[in-house]
C-alpha cells in the first residue's frame, strides 16, 4: 500500500523537476561520487541507467541554475594558461 504523501516513484528515480534544489544537488554529488564504482564494476544496465539519471540531474541543474559560477581555471583559456606557466616553471634559469 502506497502512502498517500509519498512521492510518485518510478524505477528511474523521481523527476529531475520535482526535486527541490538542495535534494537535487545533493543527488548529483552521490552520483559524482559513485560514476567511477559504477563504471568499473557495475553492469551494463546500471551504467546505462547511472549515466541517464546523471544526465537527466545535470541538465535540470544547468536549466535551474544558467548563471551559475564557473571557475576561470575551468575553461580551456585556464587550462591554456595552467599549461603556459607549467612550461614556463620547467624552463632552466
Amino acid at each position: 500500500m502506497r502512502h498517500a504523501t509519498a512521492p510518485q516513484m518510478r524505477p528511474e528515480g523521481i523527476s529531475p523537476h520535482a526535486l527541490g534544489n538542495d535534494t537535487l544537488l545533493h543527488e548529483l554529488e552521490q552520483l559524482h561520487r559513485t560514476r567511477h564504482e559504477t563504471f568499473l564494476y557495475g553492469s551494463e544496465e546500471a551504467l546505462k541507467r547511472h549515466t541517464l539519471r546523471t544526465g537527466q540531474l545535470e541538465a535540470e541543474y544547468l536549466h535551474r541554475f544558467p548563471n551559475r559560477q564557473v571557475t576561470a581555471g575551468r575553461t580551456r583559456a585556464g587550462a591554456r594558461a595552467r599549461e603556459a606557466a607549467a612550461r614556463v616553471e620547467s624552463l632552466p634559469e
